[in-house]
């Protein structure tokens, strides 16, 4: 394996993990902005407030979202383990 090669499996990998990762956060990124802009205008600042929209958003967006999730994190394992059987042949 070369280095160009090793690098450009981290940079697969890296980008596999933001895209994943994207639905839950863009969820709780919405929902903190909305939550924020609440919490200002009726001057409610409990900490409990803010984080349970949060977190009930980003276990929807993983409900509605998961099984796409799994299929990328699982072509990606497929492609990886392709890639390894390969090094040594």
């Amino acid at each position: 394996m070369t280095a160009s090669l090793a690098t450009e499996w981290l940079r697969e990998t890296l980008l596999q993990a933001v895209i994943v990762a994207g639905p839950p956060m863009l969820a709780a990124v919405v929902l903190g902005v909305l939550v924020a802009i609440l919490q200002a205008a009726t001057q409610i600042n409990d900490s409990a407030v803010a984080f349970a929209p949060k977190a009930i958003g980003v276990v929807i967006s993983i409900l509605v979202a998961g099984a796409w999730m799994l299929g990328r994190i699982e072509d990606f394992t497929r492609a990886v383990l392709v890639a390894v059987g390969q090094v040594g042949g």
